[in-house]
């Protein structure tokens, strides 16, 4: 059973990137470095996100901080808030069209300028913004959408117990009323420690803050970055919730 060593923006872009790359999600099927790679590994696996990765260059680009896996980056896109937070919305978002709006080919129709107004240089936009799943919402089948989003999105929970490799947590969970995304009263539930034999904090504890992504533990969260988290979250509800108000009529 294994344990990472946090060296740095890539060892932590890879502990966000891991659970959906496993679960073959996103990023390219030959991810093993994610688990136990160098930093050189991650970097050569981080470039095949079609995800994350444009939104580092274009973070890069316009923070002036040449690494795209510099820490700063890494954790702005995954938590929101940091240098990310200080850009200007509708340029982050031209920019970042003119990367991914070329290979998004005609499944993301949707990627148009209007989009400017929803937009920030977060993993929180990527899934409410630019992913499909929240324009399947008020179809009838809200289930299925609902789970996605909420697996996706980085949920903070407080660990309450441990009991061998279980832990209950408190947190929030994504809620859909027919017409409006909200965020649930927190409540408790049980979470694997480990996965497949590794675990990224194998000696979480109670009391501790950590990051949820997939159901999987990211690692631990210090109260400010809870508070970047809540915030970037609450943010893009909001402005998912006015297209989606505008969409449903």
């Amino acid at each position: 059973m294994g344990q990472r060593v946090d060296t740095g923006g890539p060892q932590l872009f890879a502990r966000y990137a891991y659970a959906p790359n496993q679960l073959g999600y996103c990023g390219p099927s030959e991810g093993g470095a994610l688990r136990d790679g160098s930093d050189d590994e991650i970097r050569a696996v981080a470039r095949r996100f079609s995800g994350a990765w444009p939104y580092l260059q274009v973070l890069s680009r316009m923070t002036g901080i040449a690494d795209p896996l510099d820490h700063r980056l890494v954790e702005s896109y995954w938590l929101g808030g940091g240098v990310g937070d200080r850009l200007d919305p509708a340029e982050f978002y031209a920019e970042l069209l003119a990367v991914i709006g070329p290979q998004a080919g005609h499944y993301w129709t949707h990627l148009t300028p209007e989009l400017a107004d929803e937009a920030a240089g977060n993993h929180c936009f990527h899934v409410f913004g630019v992913y499909p799943w929240s324009r399947l919402l008020g179809k009838g089948m809200d289930e299925h959408p609902l789970r996605i989003l909420d697996s996706c999105r980085i949920t903070p929970a407080e660990v309450l117990a441990r009991e061998g490799d279980r832990i209950e947590v408190l947190g929030r969970q994504l809620t859909w009323d027919g017409r409006s995304l909200n965020l649930s009263e927190p409540s408790s539930r049980e979470v694997e420690v480990y996965s497949d034999g590794y675990s990224e904090v194998p000696d979480v504890a109670v009391g501790e803050h950590i990051a949820l992504h997939w159901d999987r533990i990211c690692g631990r969260l210090e109260p400010a970055q809870v508070q970047a988290v809540d915030e970037s979250t609450s943010r893009q509800l909001s402005r998912t919730n006015r297209r989606l108000a505008v969409a449903l009529g």
